[in-house]
C-alpha cells in the first residue's frame, strides 16, 4: 500500500472513530451496482447519479416509460382506428427519444 492508501485509511479510521461515518445515507445497505459508469466518464457518471438521487430523470428515460405504457396500450387495442393511433403515438414517442439520445450525444462529444 502507498502512502496516500495509507493516508486516506488512517483518516477513515480517525473518523470512523469520531463517529462521524454514523447515521449517513444508505448506511448498513449493499453499495448500489454501479458497474456501467466505469465504461463512462466519471463526470458524465457523477451528474447521472446526482440527478437520479434527486429524482431528475434525463428526457429520453421519461420518453422511455411512455413508450413503453404506449406498448402496452397498443397490445390491447383490437380496432384497426385505435391501433392506427395508438402506433402513430408510438412512432412519435419513439422519434422524440431518438432525437433526445443523439442530442446528448452531440452534447458529450463537444
Amino acid at each position: 500500500m502507498g502512502w496516500f492508501s495509507r493516508l486516506i485509511e488512517r483518516r477513515i479510521l480517525k473518523a470512523r472513530a469520531e463517529g462521524k461515518l454514523q447515521g449517513l445515507q444508505g448506511e448498513g445497505e449493499p453499495l448500489p451496482d454501479r458497474t456501467g459508469d466505469a465504461l463512462s466518464d466519471p463526470g458524465i457518471a457523477a451528474g447521472y447519479r446526482i440527478m437520479a438521487e434527486a429524482g431528475v430523470l434525463p428526457e429520453e428515460f421519461e420518453l422511455k416509460k411512455k413508450i413503453d405504457a404506449q406498448k402496452e396500450v397498443l397490445a390491447g387495442l383490437t380496432g384497426p382506428k385505435e391501433r392506427k393511433a395508438a402506433m402513430a403515438k408510438l412512432a412519435d414517442l419513439e422519434m422524440r427519444k431518438n432525437i433526445a439520445v443523439e442530442a446528448r450525444k452531440k452534447f458529450h462529444q463537444s
